[in-house]
C-alpha cells in the first residue's frame, strides 16, 4: 500500500451527538426566510414609493431604482414562498438538532454580548474579552494563553487603526483613561 492510499480519519470529540433530536425542519426555515424577505421587499417598497419612484423632468426620482430592486426582491420572495409550500408536502428535512443548535448559540451569544458590549467598553476592551473568552471557554485553551494572544491581537489592532490609520473607533473608559 502507497502513502497516498492511507486515510486519515480525524474525530471530533465535541462534534454533536447524531441522535439528538431535531429543533426544526428545513421546510419551516424556508418558510420564515421567504416571508421575512417579503416584509423587507413590501417595507422597502413602500419607502422608496413615499421617495418617489417615478421619472421626473430631470430623470428618474431617488426611489426609482430601489423600488424596482424591492420588487424584484419581493418577487424572489413569493417564488420561494410558493416553492416551500408546494414542497412541504414532502420528507421533512432536518434543519437543525439540538446539539447543533447548541453549538451554534455558544458562538452567537458571545459575539451578541461583544456586539452590546462594544457600546460601553470600546472596541479594544470588548475584543479582548471576546477573544480571551473564546478561548478559554470554547477553546479550552489554558488561560495565560487566552489573555495573551487576546493582549497582543487586541495591541495590533489598536496600533494599526488607531495610531497608524487614524481611524475613528469606538472608545469606552479605558481609552478616555488614557487620554485616547
Amino acid at each position: 500500500m502507497s502513502q497516498t492510499e492511507l486515510e486519515i480519519v480525524v474525530d471530533d470529540p465535541t462534534a454533536p451527538e447524531d441522535d439528538s433530536p431535531s429543533v426544526v425542519s428545513s421546510g419551516t426555515i424556508e418558510i420564515v426566510v421567504c416571508l421575512l424577505l417579503l416584509a423587507l421587499a413590501a417595507t422597502l417598497g413602500y419607502d422608496n414609493w413615499r421617495t418617489g419612484a417615478s421619472w421626473d423632468a430631470t430623470g428618474p426620482e431617488p426611489g426609482y431604482f430601489p423600488f424596482y430592486l424591492a420588487i424584484i426582491l419581493g418577487g424572489g420572495g413569493l417564488y420561494g414562498l410558493i416553492a416551500a409550500l408546494l414542497a412541504r408536502r414532502a420528507a421533512r428535512e432536518t434543519f437543525v438538532t439540538r446539539a447543533q443548535a447548541r453549538r451554534v448559540m455558544a458562538v452567537f451569544v458571545p459575539t451578541l454580548l461583544f456586539c452590546a458590549a462594544t457600546q460601553f467598553l470600546g472596541l479594544y476592551v470588548a475584543s479582548f474579552l471576546l477573544i480571551a473568552g473564546f478561548m478559554r471557554l470554547v477553546g479550552k485553551i489554558t488561560l495565560w494563553k487566552s489573555l495573551l494572544t487576546a493582549f497582543a491581537f487586541t495591541a495590533i489592532m489598536f496600533v494599526t487603526f488607531d495610531v497608524a490609520f487614524d481611524v475613528i473607533m469606538p472608545k469606552g473608559p479605558l481609552e478616555a483613561a488614557l487620554g485616547r
